[in-house]
């Protein structure tokens, strides 16, 4: 069996949705409810639509919800990472066409889907309703940091074998809490790709572009003006409090407020609403109710 036999294999049968054929590969989605605009969902690095499957079925009593993996993660066909920001910006569109869901689209981005969200506005203007950012990437993160979590100094390290197998380890517990509301037919298969040591390693291949992707949103169109609502977690998850000091730590929540400012005023209606008790990691799981109600907002603003 060739390799790209073995990678549609290891990727294949999603324990909900379907797998559509955009561009000589098979991408997951995942939709539920009627009416538009249709939420879109776009997840952060190492993450998967069927994280945010809470926020999805509460979203879908209102409209159409839609949850997919990106190109070479989760249940979708692998292939080579990183990726530009227009590539996956153009899959996207691709593959919401072939699953017949009409636009214009809210775009809702974690982390780094936030750049891949703002790249599909800069693209495709006319197909972008609004765009609700959870602790999004913003191509003016290094305006608004301190120089020491400038992106040049946070370089993204893939893990290797030692250290995925410790991860493995440590994060089982982890996905198992974070998932215990999940039917087990989805939380099952769902927390077993999260602690795969290749699902660990997709995840730091593709956040390893980090300075090329704000290279390619600011010498793009700008951003167009669109409602804009983005919730910023000021709580520590595990992760940063093993890479960070409490110092810079401060340091990044203090500065938060200036960076998703700054977005939400690069637009006519835009707003920064912060969440203390809210994980970057974690945000959909901590605040739900404020996520569902800014989606309602942007949803209200762009349909006035």
């Amino acid at each position: 069996m060739n390799k790209e036999s073995t990678d549609r294999r290891e990727s294949a049968i999603p324990p909900v949705g379907r797998r559509y054929r955009v561009a000589g590969r098979e991408l997951f989605l995942y939709r539920a409810g009627d009416g538009g605009p249709a939420v879109v969902f776009l997840p952060g690095a190492g993450g998967v639509g069927l994280d945010y499957l809470n926020v999805h079925e509460r979203v879908a009593e209102f409209t159409t919800a839609v949850l997919y993996d990106r190109g070479g993660t989760g249940w979708s066909d692998r292939l080579a990472l990183p990726r530009t920001a227009s590539e996956v910006a153009t899959e996207l569109r691709d593959l919401l066409r072939v699953a017949e869901i009409p636009g214009p689209y809210i775009l809702v981005g974690h982390s780094l889907g936030g750049a891949y969200a703002r790249r599909f506005a800069q693209l495709f203007p006319g197909e972008v309703a609004g765009f609700v950012a959870l602790e999004s990437f913003y191509e003016e993160w290094d305006a608004h940091m301190p120089s020491d979590l400038h992106l040049d100094k946070t370089p993204t390290a893939v893990p290797g074998r030692v250290q995925t197998t410790l991860l493995r380890l440590l994060s089982r517990p982890f996905y198992n809490k974070m998932f215990a509301a999940w039917p087990a037919e989805i939380r099952t298969p769902l927390v077993a790709g999260h602690v795969d040591p290749k699902w660990m390693v997709i995840g730091a291949e593709e956040r390893s572009n980090m300075l090329a992707l704000r290279d390619e949103l600011k010498a793009a169109t700008p951003f167009p003006d669109i409602p804009l609502i983005a919730l910023g977690a000021l709580g520590v998850d595990s992760g940063q409090r093993l890479a960070l000091s409490k110092k810079t730590l401060a340091e990044l929540n203090d500065s938060k407020a200036g960076l998703y400012t700054a977005m939400a005023d690069a637009v006519s209606h835009g707003e920064y609403r912060a969440y203390p008790g809210a994980k970057h990691s974690t945000i959909q799981l901590d605040e739900p109710d404020a996520i569902v109600q800014a989606i309602r907002d942007v949803i209200a603003r762009a349909t006035r």
